[in-house]
């Protein structure tokens, strides 16, 4: 389910199959085939309190995992869909080849997780139902964030074929995972660690200032 015009447009820019569009009874926008709705009917069907004009039901669509090669995000059980999204927002920005979920992570077409991701779900792939060790033996190093007792992330390599693992927003990433090697994110304040999402931002960009070619030499 996708709430929007500018979800919608993502979504068809993507080459993602719309079934049905949906118009309130006020709307101002016009799709081909579209059906509108009576008053009062849109703010029943709709997840959010204040829906948009536009609600459409697109096709789901999921990829499949590669052999290594770039680099990639796993959300290890991630619960709230707000962080997914923004997960997946910044993965997509910085160039990462794909998002994987794990087994217990949430519903990845979650209306709140594809309102968070703000169209970026509709631009990277989108893996479901990968456990760790699968990400492992498909060729790529799984770096481990830890809140403490790891490498401060500046200091790591994130050269070729990695997996940055951001783990469960409670529990974290399991301290007997499989995991090549654990970052941190050092920080001077009060607050144990960052918010899952907050922290994969870092990382995600610093992920991709490192996997960056060399600049030639003049």
């Amino acid at each position: 389910m996708v709430e929007g015009a500018q979800l919608l447009d993502e979504a068809a820019r993507a080459g993602w199959s719309v079934r049905d569009v949906y118009l309130s009874a006020d709307a101002t926008e016009s799709y081909e085939g579209a059906h509108r709705l009576a008053a009062g009917v849109m703010e029943r069907v709709a997840s959010t309190e204040t829906p948009q004009p536009v609600l459409a039901v697109v096709e789901r669509r999921t990829a499949e995992l590669a052999a290594a090669g770039g680099w990639i995000v796993v959300a290890d059980r991630i619960a709230d869909p707000g962080n997914l999204g923004t997960i997946m927002r910044s993965a997509e920005a910085a160039g990462a080849a794909c998002v994987v979920l794990t087994p217990g992570t949430v519903d990845a077409f979650n209306p709140k997780v594809v309102r968070a991701s703000a169209g970026s779900l509709f631009h990277v792939g989108v893996v479901e139902g990968v456990g760790l060790e699968g990400v492992r033996k498909m060729g790529y190093r799984l770096i481990g964030t830890s809140s403490h007792g790891a490498v401060d992330y500046r200091d790591a390599d994130l050269t070729g074929p990695v997996a940055i693992v951001l783990g469960n927003e409670a529990q974290g990433v399991d301290a007997d995972a499989p995991v090549d090697e654990w970052v941190t994110i050092t920080h001077v304040g009060r607050s144990e660690s960052l918010n899952v999402a907050m922290a994969g931002t870092i990382l995600c960009f610093a992920t991709a200032t490192q996997q960056q070619p060399a600049k030639p030499a003049e």
